[in-house]
């Protein structure tokens, strides 16, 4: 089984790019994405989605934040927030259930310039742990998403410049931290622990992708229990069509 997350930055923007020709090259058995800021109304899908069984959560906000989840397998269930008013406005999670493991794609909010958003960026952190730990009790999770955080100084090309910027301070790094002493894995770098220069994320200033001066903020996290189901987790920096590459994780 492979499932494939993109943070698309506007499913409309990408559509009329490459995105027909990426689903028909890589073939994910799911597809999770963030950022859609489209309602499904507002957007005319290519023939290549007719397969999928479509669910999206769009912001209350026009244009703004949103996810979805495109699987050609039906899920057993599909839910839609992580029930708490106050996160539950911007589209920013879809939990789908398949038979042996839990699945969301989830859109983590920006702490924004000087971190003027950090404070609402720990709660958040704080209860999506803890909303995954609730349905763990019943099988393991999986949650794929753009998390905007690099974890560790491997994981951004300049760590020193951005170490108090949104998505390296340091309480958004411990916050991941929590995600891993709680018991879930971070695949990509259980199969590449060592990997450098491995990016999803490069700003469009400047020709930073060409330089490949990017952050990893896009990751597969597994229930630790479930990893031996996992076979690889790859990042497809060779995806164009957003300022994220996509990022893959295969089952077996």
């Amino acid at each position: 089984m492979k499932i494939i997350s993109w943070n698309v930055n506007g499913i409309r923007a990408v559509i009329k790019k490459n995105f027909a020709e990426f689903v028909t090259e890589h073939d994910p058995d799911v597809l999770c994405l963030q950022e859609t800021k489209a309602r499904p109304e507002q957007v005319d899908l290519p023939l290549e989605m007719s397969g999928y069984h479509a669910f999206w959560n769009a912001a209350d906000k026009p244009g703004y934040s949103g996810t979805a989840i495109f699987s050609k397998i039906k899920p057993i269930n599909i839910s839609y927030d992580i029930g708490i008013d106050e996160h539950d406005t911007e589209g920013r999670v879809i939990t789908s259930e398949f038979t042996d493991f839990f699945l969301i794609t989830v859109y983590t909010p920006n702490s924004q310039n000087e971190l003027r958003r950090l404070p609402y960026r720990q709660q958040w952190d704080a209860d999506f742990l803890a909303y995954c730990k609730d349905l763990e009790k019943s099988k393991p999770v999986i949650f794929c998403g753009d998390l905007n955080v690099a974890h560790q100084e491997i994981d951004l090309a300049r760590p020193k410049q951005n170490h108090k910027n949104a998505g390296f301070s340091d309480e958004e790094r411990a916050n991941f931290d929590s995600i891993l002493n709680a018991g879930f894995i971070d695949s990509f770098r259980h199969f590449h622990p060592d990997k450098t220069d491995a990016y999803s994320w490069w700003s469009y200033r400047a020709g930073a992708r060409g330089k490949n001066i990017g952050w990893r903020l896009d990751y597969f996290c597994v229930s630790s229990p479930f990893m031996k189901q996992v076979k690889t987790a790859e990042i497809l920096t060779n995806v164009l069509g957003s300022d994220h590459c996509p990022v893959v994780l295969e089952l077996s």
